[in-house]
């Protein structure tokens, strides 16, 4: 009888029509497969188990996030490699009903369920979110899934994000591409700042202030009053605690607050940096009339969002599933032309659209370094399945931005007055005025 490696190797290459890209090392020692490839690590039949059960995307989460599948060498050429199997079958690809009606793809899969042991499915980690199917957005189940993805723990948080405590993407200009991450971020605060126009007495609206890092950079070095909402407990705590470290509780708020109950406008600047993704679709445009609303003729929206490619059929788009599971429940991705249009539908003037899809590669590079070099602690801190979910959600999505499968954009929009005045300078990108 060949060993689990080479019957598992075999099998699964009949089952999906396609050599497999990374060499195999089974529960039983055996190996098989290309000697220079990355070593997919499949520690039990638990393993196979879990992605017999729930074939796809899903499975090899719940097989990674629970240790029974592990990488051995660099972790990004492993998921390059495997992005064919997982994220980027072509159009020409069997699906699984297709392939289940060849014969021979049957009995590959009646084996493989021989091989796996007993056929009960296991149990998904307990990292996975757990819920019904349920109305989405409502502000109940926005709170849930915010808690769910920012109240992991603030030491965590600080492990990955480092002292700048900015969870969105850096910005690297030319002249200092070899710059720390740090000075990175400063630098993406000042970008935002300059597009918004801050200044002394202006007010600025921070929509899903995270930790406070944009907030405490525009009242400190532009002077502007600031009101920041997070629905995190936890973020608002440590922003407060930042705050006040900074001496600057007269001209900074923090409230735990949606962004739909906020009343005391109006704003001459919003910022809203990596927190559109959890609007969903359905809210969108209900989202960009309450910024409109908010601000005061003239003012300034700078939407800073992660987007997806359109596709052909729209109606087709499906959440990822190892996203919505485990990292970002309920979380949604829009195409920058949608989200362009609901400003647009909404009232604002869009004035200028940036793309800096490679500065997020970069910076989640940054952050898998930093999660890394921290890993038992980072474990400590909350779970080797927290912490595992965060390596593989990290490392994915700086390839995918690196190979152009998702980018992210900051859009500066304005509530045009009835003047048509814009109050930006003829040639905007110099971010003056």
């Amino acid at each position: 009888m060949a060993d689990a490696a080479s019957r598992l190797r075999s099998l699964a290459e009949q089952v999906l029509g396609v050599p497999l890209p990374v060499r195999l090392r089974a529960w039983d020692g055996s190996q098989a497969g290309p000697p220079d490839a990355p070593v997919l690590v499949v520690r039990n039949r638990r393993a196979l188990r879990r992605m017999l059960f729930k074939p796809g995307e899903l499975g090899l989460a719940r097989a990674w996030v629970s240790g029974d599948l592990e990488i051995e060498g660099d972790l990004y050429t492993a998921l390059d490699a495997m992005a064919g199997l997982v994220w980027e079958r072509g159009e020409d690809a069997r699906g699984p009903v297709e392939a289940l009606r060849d014969p021979a793809v049957r009995a590959a899969v009646r084996e493989l369920l021989r091989l796996a042991g007993p056929p009960i499915p296991p149990s998904p980690p307990r990292e996975e979110v757990r819920r019904p199917r349920r109305k989405l957005h409502t502000r109940r189940t926005d709170r849930r899934a915010i808690s769910h993805h920012y109240d992991v723990g603030n030491d965590f948080y600080e492990i990955v994000l480092g002292p700048s405590m900015v969870y969105s993407c850096a910005y690297w200009g030319a002249v200092e591409s070899d710059a720390a991450l740090e000075t990175a971020q400063r630098d993406k605060l000042e970008l935002v700042s300059a597009k918004l126009g801050l200044s002394p007495g202006r007010r600025l609206l921070d929509v899903g202030c995270g930790w406070g890092s944009m907030a405490i950079h525009a009242a400190r070095e532009h002077g502007a009053g600031v009101l920041g909402v997070t629905l995190s407990q936890e973020q608002a705590a440590y922003a407060r605690k930042r705050v006040a470290d900074e001496g600057l509780t007269d001209r900074v708020e923090i409230r735990v607050q949606d962004y739909r109950d906020v009343t005391d406008g109006p704003f001459d600047a919003i910022s809203s940096i990596g927190m559109a993704e959890h609007v969903g679709a359905e809210r969108y445009l209900e989202y960009t009339q309450q910024l409109y609303g908010l601000l005061k003729p003239g003012g300034r929206l700078l939407n800073h969002q992660i987007a997806r490619r359109p596709q052909y059929d729209e109606s087709a788009y499906e959440v990822d599933e190892f996203i919505d599971a485990y990292v970002f429940p309920d979380g949604e991705l829009a195409p920058v032309g949608t989200t362009v249009t609901q400003l647009e539908r909404a009232g604002f003037e869009v004035r200028d659209v940036e793309s800096l899809r490679e500065h997020y590669a970069r910076t989640l590079r940054h952050w898998v370094a930093n999660l890394e070099a921290d890993w038992d602690r980072a474990v400590r801190l909350t779970s080797p399945g927290r912490a595992r979910v965060w390596l593989l959600y990290m490392a994915a999505c700086a390839l995918a931005f690196e190979r152009n499968r998702i980018g992210v954009n900051q859009v500066l929009a304005i509530r045009t007055p009835q003047s048509g005045a814009s109050g930006l300078p003829l040639r905007p990108r110099t971010w003056h005025g």
